[in-house]
């Protein structure tokens, strides 16, 4: 499974990005051991060409969002400070101006914006000061999205390892949250494949629904109510024996009837009824 990154972007997005960038960026050689990215001096901040995304699938062929008009909160200062982005200030920071000042626009093409190194002010407004960052737009970051993808596959391989050696009382379990009662005119080869399937869709889901104790629990008392051996009542708020008529338990108010019936398995009480279940339906 593909996990979408931390930008909230679809991978085809991801993809022309990272062409976009490769074609736009400046194809200079650099002298052995040179580091491609300076560090400013004094500060942690990074000398280099930046890309800032439109969060969303979709992509505008052109988006301008606010130059001006907009404030950050300068928790040094103790106050908010008005942004503007102009061509002759080597700020943004309007109460550091000097002069007049010709405002500038931030426009996105097609979802994205590629701003060289050399335009620090609009770069330290984007990344720094925007209060429109990581809602409306996000600023690409390959290093934190190849992790992602790493953190991806990792999670893909471990559910897909613990749903490979899963037995097939568990996978029918399982299978049961996702296809409900679908699973019982199944055979074992198809819920397998579906279970392979639904582990490569929502791995995290899978590894939940594998370590969770209850999932067996519902799956045993969905079975014997579908053969008959126990029953649920139709205002879905008591479950009985069926040969008898026998009140086993009552469902709590707003309280999913087999969930319900699993937290009683639990119980001294609800143990015997589940091993007299099991037998009967082995």
């Amino acid at each position: 499974m593909k996990k979408n990154t931390k930008l909230g972007e679809s991978p085809a997005k991801t993809e022309l990005v990272k062409k976009t960038v490769k074609s736009e960026a400046p194809q200079q050689a650099m002298p052995t051991g040179t580091r491609v990215v300076e560090k400013a001096k004094g500060s942690d901040w990074d000398l280099k060409d930046r890309t800032y995304l439109l969060k969303g699938s979709t992509t505008p062929l052109t988006h301008v969002i606010p130059s001006s008009g907009i404030y950050y909160f300068d928790e040094e200062a103790g106050y908010e400070r008005e942004l503007k982005y102009t061509n002759n200030q080597r700020t943004v920071f309007m109460d550091e101006f000097k002069g007049d000042h010709r405002l500038s626009h931030i426009v996105f093409e097609d979802g994205i914006l590629i701003v060289p190194k050399e335009k620090q002010t609009l770069q330290k407004l984007l990344s720094l000061y925007h209060p429109l960052k990581d809602q409306l737009y996000t600023e690409y970051n390959p290093v934190a999205e190849a992790s992602d993808e790493v953190d991806s596959i990792e999670l893909e391989f471990d559910a897909l390892t613990i749903a490979m050696n899963m037995d097939i009382e568990t996978v029918e379990a399982v299978m049961r949250v996702e296809l409900g009662s679908k699973v019982s005119e199944m055979s074992s080869r198809e819920l397998k494949r579906d279970l392979l399937l639904f582990t490569k869709r929502n791995p995290a889901l899978l590894l939940e629904l594998a370590n969770d104790g209850n999932v067996q629990l519902r799956n045993i008392g969905i079975k014997a109510n579908e053969l008959n051996i126990i029953s649920l009542s139709q205002d879905q708020r008591t479950f009985s024996w069926t040969s008898t008529g026998r009140k086993l338990c009552t469902v709590p108010f707003d309280e999913h009837p087999y969930s319900a019936l699993a937290a009683w398995f639990k119980t001294d009480e609800g143990m015997e009824v589940y091993s007299s279940i099991e037998k009967r339906i082995n």
